[in-house]
């Protein structure tokens, strides 16, 4: 059931099912997708006895900022903070967070600097708190190719190019991302309605010129963006899964990523799965957020 409640600078509309009183357990969509990446995760999470939450994320959906003089952020500490305050504004102690991608950021960071908050982590890709200072280092050459559209967005050819025709563009990006998984026109097209959020572009934009130093942050962040840079340890127990079809995240995913995690910690690998990972592997998913103690 869709909801919506004023949560920080946003008014978030999230969809909530299961058991009220049971576990909680936020899902985290990433870019460009939406809440409708845990479909069939959130049935099983609900069956499960969990209470479950997905909000739309800032940009994305019927989620909108409270305020028009609010920056338009799309940086990883904005993401962070719009999480805390929807566990905040729904009286949530704690909860299991769990995401990949955008999302998957927003819950590593909450896990890394909030810990008290965080019952167990589920992140996609591994530790996924982006190291801004080293940015500018060249990466492996298929690295650097994987992050074409991230290059392209930096310039305002690519701005234009996302507003002129975002239903197209993102729709590159699942079939890059996921060559192994054949989604319909139906299945994209239900996302792809979340995109034309007024916010969308902006969002988009500044995430993909902040994270490389090519934009200033909001002001706002800027404590919680200087812990970032120190790039914290995640102490709650936690486990990274990694799609073995995966097109988009650097080649090895999140192996070696052990030393960014001081608590109990796995990492798990799904076969032929690629980077929309609660869509395409459900069962796997739902099944580590499971497994957590």
């Amino acid at each position: 059931m869709l909801k919506r409640v004023d949560a920080g600078v946003l008014n978030v509309t999230y969809e909530e099912s299961g058991d009220a009183g049971g576990r909680a357990v936020f899902l985290m969509h990433g870019f460009p997708y939406d809440i409708h990446a845990y479909d069939e995760v959130s049935a099983l999470l609900a069956a499960a006895g969990c209470r479950v939450i997905v909000p739309y994320l800032r940009g994305y959906g019927p989620t909108r900022f409270l305020s028009p003089d609010t920056p338009r952020s799309g940086q990883q500490a904005a993401l962070a903070h719009d999480l805390l305050s929807l566990m905040d504004a729904l009286a949530i102690p704690d909860a299991v967070l769990a995401g990949y991608d955008w999302g998957g950021r927003a819950a590593c960071i909450v896990a890394a600097l909030w810990p008290a908050r965080v019952r167990g982590l589920v992140s996609a890709g591994g530790y996924n708190i982006q190291d801004i200072a080293a940015s500018a280092a060249p990466q492996a050459p298929e690295n650097e190719w994987r992050y074409w559209y991230q290059y392209y967005f930096h310039g305002e050819r690519g701005r234009a190019g996302l507003a002129q025709d975002r239903y197209a563009f993102c729709k590159l990006l699942w079939r890059l991302w996921s060559p192994n998984w054949r989604f319909d026109e139906e299945t994209y097209r239900r996302s792809a309605a979340s995109f034309d959020n007024p916010d969308f572009v902006d969002v988009v934009i500044h995430s993909y010129r902040h994270r490389f130093g090519l934009a200033p942050g909001d002001p706002a962040y800027e404590d919680t963006e200087s812990l970032l840079a120190a790039q914290p340890q995640i102490s709650v127990p936690a486990i990274a899964l990694d799609g073995g079809g995966d097109g988009v995240s650097p080649i090895g995913g999140s192996e070696g990523h052990g030393r960014f995690f001081s608590g109990p910690y796995q990492r798990r690998v799904i076969p032929v799965a690629g980077h929309n990972l609660p869509q395409e592997a459900a069962q796997d998913f739902a099944g580590a957020i499971l497994a957590l103690p």
